[in-house]
């Protein structure tokens, strides 16, 4: 009996730092919430580029349709990641579908820009993608650094 009491003791004490680390997300690698992502985008662009409420209920419809349909691009770049470097045949597919996809991406871009451009000024249109691109920078930066 006491064996087992100190069986269970020792199995508790194992299993507590886990439990610990599932509760407490500062203790272990948070995980990543798409919907909060996107919603400190928007803040930031909204606050970054000055954009009015109403601006901003015109713009963001259609930015996150441009993101909507470049995900379906960057899940399909993310396969050519795991390519064997060794196999020559499967590398040079790889970099020719990259390739291939980086030109539908600034496709999409370059048709969507030219939509933000008949909501917004040009001006305006000029600050998002630099507030957008400064978000990302960040946000690249915290991920590293919280480890």
């Amino acid at each position: 009996m006491r064996l087992l009491k100190i069986f269970y003791l020792a199995l508790f004490l194992f299993c507590m730092p886990f439990y610990v680390m599932a509760e407490n997300p500062e203790s272990g690698r948070p995980k990543f919430d798409p919907v909060k992502f996107q919603a400190d985008l928007e803040e930031f662009i909204t606050s970054d580029a000055g954009l009015t409420p109403a601006e901003a209920a015109k713009f963001f419809p259609v930015y996150r349709a441009m993101m909507k349909e470049q995900r379906t691009y960057f899940e399909r770049m993310r396969h050519y990641r795991h390519t064997d470097t060794s196999d020559d045949k499967a590398s040079r597919e790889a970099i020719i579908q990259s390739d291939l996809i980086d030109i539908h991406l600034k496709k999409i871009q370059q048709s969507y820009h030219q939509k933000f451009l008949k909501i917004l000024a040009p001006g305006k249109v000029l600050r998002i993608l630099k507030a957008e691109a400064r978000f990302h920078r960040r946000a690249f930066k915290r991920s590293f650094n919280k480890k």
